[in-house]
């Protein structure tokens, strides 16, 4: 299997101020969903402006299919790397269909619109989705789990070769939640390969083939799920005492995790 993403030695900080993080080393391999945890503040986000190349990294590189992300072009990179925010605001009431269709932004010829063609391909990313009932309806009055859904369809509009999501739960309740996890997992399931960054540590068993964790100057542990999910690593990451269960119902068993308040 071949590497998508390659990170090393980096370290990054804001001008000559205090270092965020350093000695980073992580490799995402093709197809594969890896969650990145950490507390707030670690860096996650930080990381991944690094990767798309929004801020420059202090010592290191970061590759994609082998190429450092310098030397990508915008639109080269928008083609490769595709990103899902926490937070979007529309200035405009645009349809849920217009936003969708602003992912073939990188496939557009300079002072070009988009056609007929690139809103029947949002429009299908829609209905593949699910979500081809918000088509018409106002951006900026559906909720806050249909946003986030729609702008996982504009990214995949994009055709990117990776996805980035940082922490797409965020501020929603438990059934916009599931939904978004839904999604995230059947993208995961089709061979697209993801990173996803979350406050909730017990996602990582419901989506996540390997996990990488973040503490406030470097990466704590990473690899296999299985191996990395554990009290010592979690207590460490979020310098809080950390038990896991596991909840048997019928057949299914089912793993999670909680503080200690004792």
């Amino acid at each position: 299997m071949a590497v998508k993403l390659s990170i090393r030695d980096a370290s990054f900080g804001y001008g000559s101020g205090d270092t965020v993080w350093e000695h980073i080393n992580l490799d995402v391999m093709d197809g594969e969903c890896l969650c990145l945890l950490g507390p707030n503040g670690c860096g996650k986000t930080t990381l991944f402006n690094c990767i798309n190349n929004s801020y420059q990294l202090k010592t290191g590189s970061i590759l994609l299919n082998g190429k450092d992300v310098r030397d990508f072009g915008i639109s080269q990179l928008a083609k490769t790397l595709g990103i899902v925010f926490q937070e979007h605001s529309a200035p405009f009431p645009y349809t849920a269909l217009e936003v969708v269709r602003m992912g073939r932004t990188p496939h557009l010829k300079m002072f070009s619109a988009p056609d007929k063609r690139d809103t029947e391909h949002a429009y299908h990313i829609m209905e593949e989705m699910g979500i081809a009932y918000l088509a018409g309806k106002r951006y900026t009055h559906i909720s806050g789990g249909e946003r986030q859904l729609v702008l996982i369809a504009r990214t995949l509009c994009q055709e990117p070769e990776m996805i980035l999501f940082d922490e797409p739960t965020s501020h929603l309740d438990f059934k916009n939640q599931a939904m978004v996890l839904q999604t995230v997992k059947k993208l995961s399931a089709k061979g697209m390969t993801i990173v996803m960054t979350s406050h909730f540590p017990n996602h990582v068993w419901k989506i996540g083939t390997n996990v990488a964790m973040l503490g406030y100057s470097g990466m704590v542990a990473q690899g296999p799920v299985e191996e990395v999910m554990t009290e010592a690593n979690l207590s460490k990451t979020y310098g809080v005492d950390v038990m896991i269960y596991d909840a048997v119902s019928g057949s299914k068993k089912t793993r999670f995790c909680d503080p200690n308040l004792d």
